[in-house]
This record gives structure tokens, C-alpha cells and sequence, in this order.
């Protein structure tokens, strides 16, 4: 039995291991030839977000992994056992076409100014639900992380 064609994530919860796994989904799926969306809500936003004025990329805001360590020590531990590190997956996304977006009321959730700086090598589509829910194609599979 074959799995869906198209994978539509939304990336709620702010999590440094979920938002890593996410993106470990998007880029298998991509990889083997599905559409994939994923569609950045809530604390999971940081992601998006331009770097700091120390260079530290928006991610590094991300809540603390399942094991307490700050993203940057827990992307550090992943890449020293061999798995692929959180800007090597972004990358592979961009790469395979993922589509990214930002919820336009998720910003505002935050409190994000208008026009918030997101990180420039990222294409990023703003829009709502009802744009992520259009997107979708009725026989995909929606995950919500």
C-alpha cells in the first residue's frame, strides 16, 4: 500500500527535537518525490526568524530540547553522532523544494513587528490557515508537530 503523495506539517510546538525531526520528515519526503509544505506557527516561528546581531541563527531561540540542552548543544550532539545537523536539513528542504511558510497571525502572536526580518535564504510564503489549508491537496496527509 503507497503513502500519500503530498505531506503538509504544521510546526506548532517550539521544541528543538521537534522542529529537527520535522525537518527530518520533510526532507525524506521531498526526497522521495512528495510535495511537502511546511507551514511555521507559534514558538516553532524562531526557526524562521533572521539571525541575531551575535550571528546566532533564529533556531538557536528554539525551546530547549526533550533533554534540557539549549538547540545549539543538542544540534552539536546530533551532528557528532552522525546525523544531520539543523542547517544541513534546512538546506535540504530549500534544495528539494519543500514549501516553507509563516503564519501571518503566528508572527503577530509573538508579537513580531510587521515585516519581521525571516532569514533570507529561506523562501518563506506569509499567509493563514485558510492559505496552508489550500495548499494542502485533499488526499496528503496532514501532521501536526
Amino acid at each position: 500500500m503507497e503513502g500519500p503523495e503530498n505531506l503538509s506539517i504544521v510546526l506548532f510546538a517550539g521544541g528543538f527535537d521537534r522542529v529537527h525531526y520535522a525537518l527530518v520528515m520533510a526532507s525524506a519526503a521531498a526526497a522521495t518525490n512528495r510535495k511537502v509544505t511546511l507551514f511555521f506557527t507559534g514558538r516553532a516561528l524562531n526557526t524562521l526568524l533572521a539571525g541575531d546581531a551575535d550571528g546566532a541563527p533564529g533556531w538557536h531561540r528554539l525551546d530547549p530540547a526533550d533533554d534540557g540542552s539549549r538547540p545549539a548543544e543538542r544540534d552539536a550532539a546530533f551532528t557528532a553522532n552522525g546525523l544531520a545537523g539543523f542547517e544541513e536539513l534546512l538546506e535540504a528542504c530549500v534544495m528539494l523544494k519543500v514549501t516553507v511558510m509563516a503564519c501571518e497571525m503566528g508572527l503577530r502572536a509573538l508579537g513580531l513587528p510587521a515585516g519581521v526580518q525571516l532569514r533570507p535564504d529561506v523562501p518563506v510564503k506569509t499567509g493563514g490557515v485558510v492559505t496552508f489549508l489550500n495548499d494542502a491537496p485533499k488526499t496528503g496527509a496532514i501532521l501536526f508537530v
